[in-house]
């Protein structure tokens, strides 16, 4: 692995976990941190880059690539059954699959394009829950972890659909945190900030483009002004917060949004 992480391969021995967007960015640190961590780790994601994932994980016993398209329930079931039937069980889910969606005024912005990213965004994670929920539920140490953004906060102009179902998924994770308290299942969201990356790199052009100002214009403007770190935060660290939250470290988080986000939002 590139990234060494704080954890051994005791932390989450034994815990079986599905990572949905595995096949690049977060998603890819995402799953090879818990593997590193001990986790035998399904990859989820409908691109064959869970299959560099899972070569860059580099251990074929503990790691299971599906190919999943989280919109769709029938591929989502199978996923989990694939993963259930491989692994013996489920203990957590990490809802990390999502996309961009448009870069546009809202009147600008087809119900396509709003119906897609809410599809992927939102609807992808209630039906990973609900074919998950009966695994976690029964399991020792049940966690589910769900990306949201620190968009899920405050506005972002000209992203309403992205920043939208950022939002819906702070509702859906405090109210699932609720629905599995008493199986003891804990269900926290993650709020990155602008993370590294070719995601990130594509909103920042094409704000430059819209506002006509070079990148590193766009860059400051739109994301690291804010920071009072002054800069964008590495897919390892939303990784780290995750692999903490799935563990046993973690076991009294639950209903908790928590910012990473080099001190950009404070709520």
């Amino acid at each position: 692995m590139i990234n060494a992480s704080p954890f051994d391969e005791s932390t989450l021995n034994d815990t079986v976990v599905i990572v949905t967007g595995a096949s690049q960015g977060i998603g890819r640190e995402i799953a090879a941190t818990f593997a590193e961590a001990g986790a035998s780790v399904g990859l989820a994601a409908r691109s064959d880059g869970i299959y560099e994932t899972r070569e860059y994980i580099d251990d074929d016993q503990s790691v299971l690539a599906v190919k999943t398209d989280v919109s769709d329930e029938e591929s989502v079931r199978e996923t989990v059954e694939d993963v259930v039937d491989k692994f013996g069980g489920l203990d957590c889910v990490v809802n990390n699959a999502g996309i961009a969606g448009p870069t546009a005024p809202i009147e600008d912005i087809d119900r396509e394009a709003w119906e897609q990213t809410m599809d992927v965004n939102v609807t992808g994670m209630f039906l990973l829950l609900k074919h998950a929920a009966p695994h976690l539920r029964v399991s020792d140490r049940g966690s589910v972890v769900n990306l949201s953004s620190i968009s899920g906060k405050r506005p972002l102009e000209h992203r309403s659909p992205y920043t939208a179902s950022k939002m819906a998924v702070l509702g859906l994770t405090r109210t699932v945190a609720a629905e599995f308290a008493d199986d003891d299942v804990t269900v926290n969201a993650i709020c990155p900030g602008p993370v590294n990356g070719p995601r990130i790199e594509d909103v920042i052009e094409k704000q430059a483009e819209r506002m006509d100002v070079d990148y590193e214009v766009a860059k400051q403007r739109t994301f690291t002004e804010d920071a009072i770190l002054n800069r964008l935060v590495d897919a390892e660290d939303i990784a780290n917060i995750a692999v903490y939250l799935a563990s046993e470290a973690g076991r009294n988080v639950t209903a908790q949004d928590i910012n990473v986000d080099a001190g950009t939002v404070w709520y």
